[in-house]
Formats: structure tokens, sequence, C-alpha cells
């Protein structure tokens, strides 16, 4: 537990002095980030620094947009000449960040070398030999794939980027990265808490195991009575995890930023769609209620639950498109429509738009659209390469390209699409967070505009629903990070249920 000064060690008491001496004194930036960096991120460097000089650990847990990644590069170019005389560092990240990390750590410091290790096993063990490397990039899957390979050496630094990754401490990635040996570690995620709070405990354990014990001892000195509302322990955690979590929110530091607009188009379906909707979702409603008078034992009820998510997603995309349900249906559906009406309404304005979806095959539909209306754009999803990625968002960004069609999950993160000041997203998603991630690709740091969000639903269908359940389960994170955060609980039963009702 959190000691009151009277019960702290005089030798704890030095401790944090000399903690906080480290973090005013600083180190010294090389001229050209010195005079890049706003403020708060030479706050963020010098915060880093003082843990790693103290072989302290921290998770770097700014809003999406502030420039988490140029304050990493920064506290590695601070350390560049300690570095050099130690062993290389390394930065884990999303595949299809690895290009765009070390285009990021050319453009900031162009005195440190960095090395993508991606590609075929060949090409990344040539990758991994080379001695004039100072940062190696790689994805978590492959780290995953080439631990063997990595647990043989020893890097100065391990960072993770979007280190949610390892938010479920028992997948074979997260025990993977937990085996790579460094000096110092650090953690970079806009949401450190996303759906229970098991996930701080994960990266955590990654950044300095032991703190808070084995997780079924962080279970019961904290995750049991916080999740059941006991505001004591949840301020006993934020106690303790606040030296080590900096986190700053754009409202708080970037006044200069423009606005975000946001609001909510309720989309009538088409007269078909609706009946073809209505006899759906009643005959899924008659089914579950059959199953949860029939279930017994516990393995039924977790098959009968992935039925559930499994027809909820049947029935979401018949929301966005009753083509996408049924193969036979040849009408466009409405939220095409409105959708296709809201671009070019931006387009007139002069304005780009991103629309994003987690349904590629309803881009694909979106994308007819526009193209039988002579809109031009460009288009990410997952089978998208990650090259290919940077070189369309560069290109979105300098030419006259007025929409930028993008997959939620492969294009939520880590793009910077400034280029654009109107967001669609065409689909709710469960967890709000993803889609505020996704926002904030357009309103971040290099915006001009203000930055209007249209988020596309579904009038009386359940997708009214998914948004209502989002606001409910906002609460987790801001009682244990202390800036709200679109955090959501897993779904458990009587949630899926309860989308159900009318």
């Amino acid at each position: 537990d959190v000691l009151a000064p009277d019960e702290r060690s005089r030798s704890f008491d030095e401790y944090l002095d000399r903690f906080h001496a480290a973090e005013k004194t600083g180190r010294a930036l090389p001229h050209a980030l010195e005079t890049m960096l706003r403020p708060y991120q030479s706050e963020g460097v010098r915060w880093m620094n003082a843990l790693a000089d103290m072989s302290l650990g921290g998770i770097l847990a700014d809003e999406m947009g502030l420039g988490k990644s140029v304050q990493l590069i920064a506290f590695l170019a601070t350390r560049l000449e300690e570095s050099r005389a130690t062993a290389p560092s390394l930065i884990v990240c999303p595949a299809s960040l690895v290009y765009n990390w070390t285009a990021e750590i050319e453009r900031f410091a162009p005195d440190m070398k960095a090395c993508a290790v991606a590609g075929t096993k060949q090409e990344r063990n040539r990758a991994r030999s080379r001695t004039d490397v100072d940062v190696f990039v790689t994805s978590y899957d492959l780290l995953r794939i080439d631990i063997k390979e990595y647990t043989q050496r020893a890097f100065f630094c391990c960072a993770l980027d979007e280190a949610q990754y390892v938010k479920n401490h028992g997948t074979l990635t997260a025990r993977a990265v937990k085996r790579v040996k460094a000096r110092h570690r650090f953690a970079l995620t806009g949401t450190p808490v996303e759906n229970r709070l098991s996930e701080i405990w994960s990266i955590f354990d990654f950044l300095m195991p032991g703190l808070f014990g084995s997780y079924m001892r962080f279970k019961e000195r904290f995750e049991l009575d916080i999740v059941g509302g006991n505001e004591e322990a949840a301020q006993r955690l934020k106690s303790l995890i606040g030296p080590f979590m900096l986190r700053r929110l754009k409202a708080d530091v970037l006044r200069e930023l423009p606005d975000k607009l946001e609001s909510r188009v309720l989309v009538p379906m088409t007269r078909k769609q609706e009946k073809l909707y209505y006899a759906f979702e009643q005959h899924l409603r008659e089914s579950l209620a059959e199953q949860r008078r029939s279930r017994k034992n516990t393995d039924a009820r977790r098959g009968a639950n992935v039925e559930v998510l499994a027809e909820l997603m049947r029935l979401r995309r018949l929301c966005c498109d009753p083509r996408l349900v049924f193969d036979d249906y040849a009408e466009c559906g409405a939220k095409v429509e409105a959708i296709a009406d809201l671009v070019a309404s931006a387009h007139n304005d002069c304005q780009k738009t991103l629309v994003f979806s987690q349904f590629t095959d309803f881009l694909s539909l979106i994308a007819e659209k526009l193209a039988s209306l002579g809109i031009a754009f460009y288009t990410i999803t997952g089978s998208t390469g990650q090259k290919q990625r940077m070189q369309l968002v560069d290109a979105f960004n300098a030419d006259d390209t007025p929409v930028f069609l993008v997959s939620l999950k492969a294009g939520g993160t880590g793009l910077n699409l400034t280029g654009a000041s109107v967001v669609i997203h065409a689909d709710p998603w469960w967890n709000a967070a993803a889609q505020n991630q996704a926002t904030d690709r357009a309103h971040r740091i290099g915006q001009t505009r203000p930055v209007s969000v249209h988020r596309i639903i579904a009038k009386n269908t359940i997708e009214e629903r998914i948004v209502a359940l989002q606001q409910a389960k906002t609460e987790l994170a801001d009682k244990v990070i202390g800036a709200s955060d679109d955090a959501q609980a897993p779904l458990s039963e009587k949630d899926l249920l309860e989308l159900l009702e009318r």
C-alpha cells in the first residue's frame, strides 16, 4: 500500500528526492529537437530521463495526437552516446507502424540510425546482425516469432508503442515481450486501460516486474474492490502508479489546437431494409431467450455467448447495408447514401474526409458509390502493405484527393492524416476508445482547421444501444488514470441480451 509521509523510511524519502531532482535537472537535447519540441513534450522527455536515471520504467500515456513518438525519440537522442557505448535500443510496435517509426527517427533525429527488422526471416536476420544501428524497430508478431534471437542479446532501451498490444498477460506476444532484456523500459499508449484493470498490471509487469506482485495478488488488492465500486482502492492504485505514468490531454496542453465538433447522424433505414432488420432482430431475440432458459452448464454458456456475438455482428452488418448480409439484395443501403452526401458536401467546401469502418466490405460499397459520383479516394485496409500505407498517407496530405477510406483496425493508430478536417465513422464499434483514436488521425498536432466528426447511426436499431453502452462504461479508466478515457468493461451475458431489448 502507499505509505503516509510519517511511515516512510529516510532512505525512501532520499530516493524520492533524487528522483524529483533528476526530473528537474534534465539532459541536453540536440539543438534541432530542442527548438522543435513543445513545452509539455520537453517535460515528457525530462520525466523519462528522470525515471531512467533511477533505473525505473514508465508509461507515457498522453492522449492520442500529442506526439508520444517524438518524445521517445528525443529521450533516445539524449542518451545516444550512452547507448552507443552499451547496446542499441529496440522499439516494438504494430506491424503497420514499423516504417512509420523509422521515418520519424530519420526526420527528428537524423544522427540516430534506425533499422526496420521486417520482411523474410533471412532479411530479419540480416537486419539484426548490423552493427551500425542505434535503434531497431520490429512488430509485435515478428518479435514473438523471433524471440529466441532477441533473448540472446541485451538492449539499451526497449520501448513498446501502442502498449495495449500486451494488455492480455496470457498471450504469447505479451510473454515474449517480457523476455527481452533491456536496461530501460518504456511503454507508449493513449489507452492504458481499455477493457479491464488487468491490462495495467500486464503493462507494468513488462516495465517493472514485481511492482504489483503476481496478478492474483493485484486482483485481490485492487481489481476486485475497484470493479465493485471501492473508491478508496481506486485512489490507492492511482497514487501507486502516478509517478510512473504521465498523461496529458489535448484540451490541457494544446490550447491552439482547433476545435473538434462531434455530431451523431441518425439515418433512417429504407422501408425494405427496416423490414429485414426487425425480422432478423426478433428472430435473434427469441432464439436467445430460448437459449437462456435451456442452458445448464458453463461450457454451454460460453458457446452461447460466442454465438450471440456472431449473430450480433450480422445484425450490425445489416444496419450498415443489407448487401453485406444478403447476396441477392440489390438496393443501396441508407447509410451509403448518407455518407456520400456528407463526403460531397465536404468536397464542395474544399475539405477532405476520412471514412472509418470496421467492415472492409462496407468500405468497398462506399467506394463503389464514390466512384459512381466521380469522387476520387484512397483506401487502407489490413491487406495494404506497410510501405504503401506511408506512401498513401503522404500523398493524401499533399494532393487534392478528397477522401480516404480506412478500416478501423488497420488505420486507427499511428497515421498522421491532418490533411483531412472531416471524419466519418460509418458504424459504431464496441469500444469507443478505438473510434477516438481513429479520429485523432486528423485531430492532432499539425491540424489547422476545426475537425468535424460524424458518427453514422442507423436509427432505432442496435447501433443506438451500442452507443448508449459505450457511454455507460467510461468510468473505470477515469478512476485509475485520472483522465476521462473511453474505457469499456468486457461485455457480459446481461449486456449482450440487453442490446436486443427495445
